[in-house]
């Protein structure tokens, strides 16, 4: 398995999306995490949710397209759409080289600020994914 990193201040779901908070309690980044990307090979496409959009926890809401194969986003909270990442139209290939920062997918509201504590921490995602590569 490749070298890859899972920051500790992130939180993870099983789904391989990764969630920092950005305004205390209420508003999350989300992206997908280093394994994912390293998985899907190079992205060539993104379809986001729009901004305005509720997502739920758990269910579909948009696809990464590598010259591999297409894959669901998942979201790993619950809420509201308040901004996407527009950049990835044009260089969807940033989820690639930089999946923690400039890849990142979409900003949501949470509807249910408890939801974060169903997501793993890093430790607890390297070992899940540690025993699905294995």
């Amino acid at each position: 398995m490749p070298d890859l990193t899972f920051p500790a201040s992130l939180r993870y779901s099983r789904d391989h999306e990764w969630v920092t908070e950005t305004r205390e309690g209420s508003v999350v980044r989300v992206g997908i995490s280093d394994f994912a990307q390293d998985q899907l090979g190079d992205v060539v496409f993104v379809d986001l949710p729009e901004v305005g959009d509720s997502v739920t926890a758990n269910e579909n809401c948009g696809e990464v397209e590598s010259t591999k194969s297409v894959s669901d986003i998942v979201a790993p909270v619950s809420g509201e759409v308040i901004a996407v990442n527009e950049s990835l139209e044009d260089a969807p290939e940033v989820i690639n080289s930089d999946p923690y920062g400039d890849g990142w997918l979409f900003d949501v509201e949470l509807s249910d600020v408890s939801e974060l504590d169903t997501l793993m921490d890093a430790d607890a995602y390297a070992a899940a994914v540690e025993s699905e590569g294995a």
